[in-house]
């Protein structure tokens, strides 16, 4: 699941797949994460790498750390919440960018869309 590349920093690409497990509910509100030793076994990391990750996700209170217990998911709905709405809205950023990119226009993308969702969220279109 961790699969880093060469274009950011490392902790930076840790950030946004624990802020992806967040949004996505892998991580939920008020659950406990796993160790930093762990997570940097997983994502074969020095833990060094990893805790710098967590922290810097800590102050923008996405997690909290309970000093002999852990490290907890925020069970603030509303960060979380804005967390989904900001990564929402950078997905349709970027698909709309592909889109200009192909030569298509935003209605076109707007069709597809509708092809693809309409009484159907398989994503087949049919």
């Amino acid at each position: 699941m961790w699969s880093f590349t060469n274009d950011k920093p490392v902790y930076i690409q840790i950030i946004d797949e624990i802020m992806n497990r967040i949004a996505l509910g892998i991580y939920k509100p008020g659950e406990r994460i796993p160790s930093v030793r762990d997570l940097a076994e997983e994502a074969r990391v020095n833990p060094n790498t990893m805790q710098k990750a967590l922290a810097e996700i800590e102050r923008n209170g996405y997690i909290i750390s309970l000093r002999t217990s852990g490290k907890f998911v925020t069970d603030n709905h509303e960060l979380i919440s804005s967390l989904n709405r900001d990564r929402s809205e950078e997905i349709v950023r970027n698909f709309l960018s592909e889109i200009r990119r192909l030569g298509l226009t935003v209605d076109d993308a707007v069709e597809l869309v509708r092809k693809y969702s309409v009484g159907n969220d398989s994503g087949k279109g049919e």
